[in-house]
């Protein structure tokens, strides 16, 4: 049997498609970093509001201060309770500080690795 040869149209329609199929994959990869990214930055301003709420004396009942309070706790992880001084607010600066640093830091390196991989 012969070999069919190809039309130069088919091949370069082959090259246009797999072009396309690797800028689509490139998006959504870059999409995705950037969601890991903004999901990050978002956990570490919720927990920094907390901390720049609790220091300054907001009123623990207000609405705000509870909202922030009940969305910070399960971000701060492991941090919540890491340093136990005696300060209420000093504690909460330096575990929570360090739990908005670790969401920075975790999203920066997930992003780079989803970018790398992808």
């Amino acid at each position: 049997m012969a070999a069919r040869a190809e039309r130069p149209e088919d091949v370069e329609q082959a090259s246009r498609q797999r072009r396309s199929a690797g800028e689509v994959r490139a998006s959504v990869v870059g999409v995705l970093a950037g969601l890991v990214r903004w999901v990050g930055l978002v956990f570490a301003i919720i927990l920094v509001v907390h901390v720049l709420l609790t220091v300054g004396n907001a009123n623990p009942d207000n609405g705000i201060t509870v909202f922030f309070a009940d969305a910070a706790d399960p971000l701060a992880l492991a941090f919540r309770n890491l340093f136990t001084p005696e300060n209420a607010e000093l504690r909460v600066l330096v575990n929570y500080g360090l739990a908005a640093l670790f969401w920075l830091v975790v999203s920066a390196v997930l992003a780079r690795l989803i970018r790398r991989l992808g």
